[in-house]
């Protein structure tokens, strides 16, 4: 007679590993739709923070700002990605981010992002003299700006500003008729013609995407 042991074991079940924690840096301009791109795709490991939109006012002091934020969480995250494009800086950012090692979103703004490179580039040479807004940038528009460059205040302003535009463009994130309504009045407002363009999120998603997991 032959005897098999047999040996019950137990063993703990490996964790897998999830995906690296991940800050992302970002302009409150930007803050509802990368929200979105989150929450859409169930990225729980992501977290964002957000730099005010008004420093494109300054955009001298948006690369050491971006530096603080990095240094400041830099211990708390696997990894982090800027979803700022140059924005003015002209190269003062990617070489702060050089310096600290992180990747940014491409690009030269965030119109460009939106919109894809090349198909940018195509509207610009369709008509040079072109104005661009947002989903925020639409959504604000009388604050940011009619209020915001005073010409509530001084309308001989409008004409200094905006005289040489022929076009506004509207790159929007999703069909929305009332902020296609807005954008019509923005047009009439500073006396342009009105070209509306559906984006999507266009790089910001793909960039995430690329870099989920």
């Amino acid at each position: 007679m032959t005897w098999v042991y047999i040996i019950a074991t137990t063993r703990d079940p490996v964790a897998l590993p999830g995906p690296p924690s991940t800050l992302l840096i970002s302009c409150g301009a930007l803050a509802r739709e990368i929200i979105t791109i989150i929450r859409s795709n169930s990225w729980d490991h992501m977290q964002v923070k957000c730099l005010p939109a008004h420093l494109h006012n300054d955009p001298e002091k948006i690369p050491e700002e971006v530096r603080k934020r990095i240094r400041e969480n830099c211990e708390c995250f696997d990894q982090i990605f800027v979803l700022f494009s140059d924005c003015g800086t002209g190269g003062l950012l990617d070489k702060v981010l050089k310096e600290e090692g992180v990747e940014r979103i491409f690009g030269n703004h965030c119109y460009e992002v939106y919109s894809g490179t090349c198909e940018f580039e195509q509207l610009v040479a369709a008509e040079p003299a072109s104005f661009f807004l947002t989903d925020f940038l639409v959504r604000h528009f009388k604050r940011l700006i009619i209020e915001g460059m005073g010409i509530d205040r001084h309308p001989q302003l409008l004409d200094i500003f905006f005289g040489k535009y022929k076009r506004l463009v509207y790159l929007a994130q999703k069909p929305d008729s009332l902020l296609a309504t807005k954008a019509e009045e923005a047009a009439q407002r500073l006396g342009l013609d009105l070209d509306i363009r559906i984006t999507g999120y266009g790089g910001y998603e793909s960039f995430l995407k690329a870099r989920a997991n």
